[in-house]
């Protein structure tokens, strides 16, 4: 089989197709044929070497696919040859086939929606309801702020906290504000331009917000935290400063690693975080994979997809031989929604 493997750190162009052997389908597995592979930041992290958890060079990336049901293991009962299915892959999904287990890791993909649009549901939705959901506690009528709002996990959080009926807030660049609209960001917020915490507490007669879902990193964390209301939750699950461009930024990457300890609340901030009666979740889906597996976080939001609720919004769609565009395209922040690789 074909796929796009990382051949060493450094920037979109160490992205080359090599020949890989098939993979194996074991019992309680399901072997997919790959229509479209999702990107998501954490990949562009794992090429350019500062995402520890990835695979080392060389290596294949990927957490998700969208496709068809190519053959299926002993065991497998649910699933067919020929089924069109969605599926978390734990590295491995720039390939143009994966082998899963279908237990929390497999859904059917309804015919109303494009593998395209089927390779941004895993990993952006399941984040956003484990952030606003499982740890977040969202419910109607709180207020919520969405940082990085036209990406894939911030249009993926906007659906899920308009389903539930919050009053949302989201940051992007100005140029993004009509496409956060019309996924339901009743307060769009141009972070370049703009102070984000001092126009939140504007709009809000100081009181704050209830939520608060932060990928950037330390530089708003500590500023995302300031806009909690009582009782409010900060949500971080991403570090995305840390990389401009096509390269990791090492010096913003040593700026963040030195900040963290003051903008996650260490223990010496512990009593003053009970009298403010805020909390404080991190969040990595990696690890949540590992230990919950991704069915807690993704089984929920299935009747969702089926009916229509939740629809996924595709930026731009590449070829496995445009891989590096495709990191570029997101490097370089030009996409509203998710961005996909195709065989």
């Amino acid at each position: 089989m074909r796929a796009v493997v990382i051949t060493e750190n450094g920037g979109p162009d160490v992205l080359k197709i090599e020949e890989r052997p098939d993979p194996e389908v074991g019992p309680g597995e399901i072997r997919v044929a790959t229509k479209a592979a999702g990107i998501n930041f954490a990949d562009l992290m794992a090429r350019s070497g500062v995402y520890p958890d990835a695979p080392k060079p060389p290596s294949v990336v990927g957490y998700e696919v969208a496709g068809e049901v190519e053959s299926v293991g002993d065991g497998v009962t649910d699933y067919a040859v020929g089924d069109r299915v969605v599926v978390g892959t734990r590295f491995g999904g720039y390939a143009e086939l994966v082998s899963v287990p279908v237990d929390g890791q497999v859904l059917k993909l309804p015919d109303s929606l494009s593998f395209e649009q089927g390779a941004a549901i895993p990993v952006n939705y399941s984040t956003a309801y484990a952030g606003f959901v499982l740890m977040g506690g969202l419910r109607e009528g709180d207020r919520a702020l969405i940082h990085a709002a036209a990406g894939g996990v911030g249009i993926a959080a906007t659906q899920i906290a308009r389903d539930i009926g919050a009053e949302i807030f989201g940051t992007a660049s100005a140029s993004k504000h009509d496409a956060i609209r019309a996924q339901g960001v009743d307060h769009p917020i141009d972070y370049r331009t703009t102070d984000f915490a001092e126009e939140v507490m504007r709009i809000t007669n100081d009181e704050g917000v209830d939520v608060v879902m932060d990928a950037v990193g330390p530089s708003s964390f500590k500023r995302s935290y300031s806009v909690l209301r009582q009782g409010g939750r900060l949500i971080m699950f991403g570090l995305s400063e840390i990389q401009t461009g096509d390269k990791r930024d090492l010096p913003a990457a040593l700026k963040s690693l030195v900040r963290m300890p003051l903008a996650t609340m260490p223990w010496w901030k512990s009593l003053q975080m009970m009298s403010e009666n805020k909390g404080v979740f991190g969040l990595n889906m990696l690890s949540w994979w590992d230990r919950e597996g991704l069915g807690r976080a993704l089984d929920p939001l299935e009747a969702g997809i089926a009916s229509g609720a939740y629809v996924p919004v595709v930026a731009e769609s590449f070829s496995f031989d445009d891989a590096p565009a495709a990191h570029r395209f997101i490097g370089e922040g030009k996409n509203v929604g998710k961005v996909v690789l195709t065989p």
